[in-house]
């Protein structure tokens, strides 16, 4: 890899991204790929922390490879790989497990959000915070563009390669985060103060990039804006200020020219053109994946290249990890 500064991503192949992926990440990954060294993972090593349906995590697998492909990104350019071809991922974490306090780990605020869901909470989901370290460590990560609900674990990585530097001498690079220069945080259309998330029990409160065109356009008919009837870009209007992201995201116009353009209209006409703009910006990627998806051979190509080269450089970093811990060479 030529001597560029390494970023560091990935997504859960837990069902399909959604257009909060889409615009909060996917978009910002691929101008991502000229001016850094990227590594995009299909983490399907933390799908598992909740119980998945082996046939379906195989297909969401391909999906969001296929998804990644279509959006832009380019294998020639960034690896682009699956977290469980490359074995060190496992490997460096249960070494990072030895070193992480469980008390810390107890008090991640997603795990004690996922816990209240669970009666029966696994470890998986207790260390989870672990293996996403060694995900970023692996590869002398300096930059990882994450969310503000992922920045807990920036921390904890950040934390576990501080500690072992100063035991063991240098040798994780420490990561920060980088913060996308473009993409609004995307909330759900039917519950403005919680995130887009496909796992949000209500079907309309997000659209899948691989929804169909009319069920895009429904789910934004349906979302919700609020009882004021102005049509105003605030806080206190959160579900029309939602829309109104979703709409520069993907027009490209600002927030202000979007208002001064609907402000005398209403909420009717503003969400039929929104349905229209939004379908139109996912046209392209919903057609290119479905060439790609059903490209069987190309996708495996991509897949096995990129393990490939992902494994060369977490390999490098984990002999260096195994020396210094004591275990003997293979």
């Amino acid at each position: 890899m030529e001597d560029k500064k390494i970023v560091y991503s990935g997504i859960q192949p837990s069902g399909s991204l959604t257009i909060g992926n889409y615009i909060g990440a996917l978009k910002n990954f691929i101008g991502l790929q000229d001016e850094y060294n990227c590594l995009y993972c299909i983490v399907d090593m933390h799908a598992i922390t909740v119980a998945q349906e082996p046939k379906d995590l195989r297909k969401n697998t391909l999906d969001v490879l296929a998804l990644y492909l279509a959006a832009g990104l380019d294998p020639k350019k960034s690896i682009i790989y699956i977290q469980s071809h490359v074995p060190a991922h496992a490997e460096l974490g249960w070494v990072l497990n030895t070193m992480t306090g469980l008390g810390q780990l107890q008090r991640m605020t997603q795990f004690k959000d996922k816990a209240k869901k669970y009666t029966d909470v696994q470890a998986g989901l207790l260390n989870y915070p672990v293996l996403m370290a060694a995900d970023i460590l692996l590869y002398q990560s300096s930059f990882v563009p994450v969310g503000e609900d992922q920045k807990q674990h920036i921390e904890i990585t950040r934390d576990l390669a501080q500690r072992f530097n100063s035991r063991y001498s240098e040798t994780f690079t420490i990561p920060e985060i980088l913060t996308p220069k473009v993409g609004a945080r995307i909330m759900s259309l039917k519950d403005p103060s919680s995130k887009m998330s496909k796992s949000d029990p209500n079907k309309d409160g997000y659209i899948l990039l691989l929804d169909s065109e009319d069920d895009t356009r429904k789910k934004i008919k349906r979302a919700v804006t609020d009882s004021s009837g102005e049509f105003r870009y605030s806080d206190e209007q959160a579900g029309l200020k939602n829309l109104i992201n979703i709409h520069a995201s993907f027009s490209g116009m600002s927030p202000e020219e979007i208002v001064k353009k609907y402000e005398n209209l209403g909420y009717g006409e503003f969400k039929e053109d929104l349905g229209e703009v939004v379908v139109e910006g996912l046209r392209p990627l919903r057609e290119r994946f479905k060439e790609i998806r059903e490209d069987k051979a190309y996708l495996e190509s991509v897949y096995k290249e990129g393990a490939e080269k992902a494994s060369y450089l977490a390999n490098k970093t984990l002999r260096k990890v195994y020396k210094k811990v004591g275990f003997i060479p293979r």
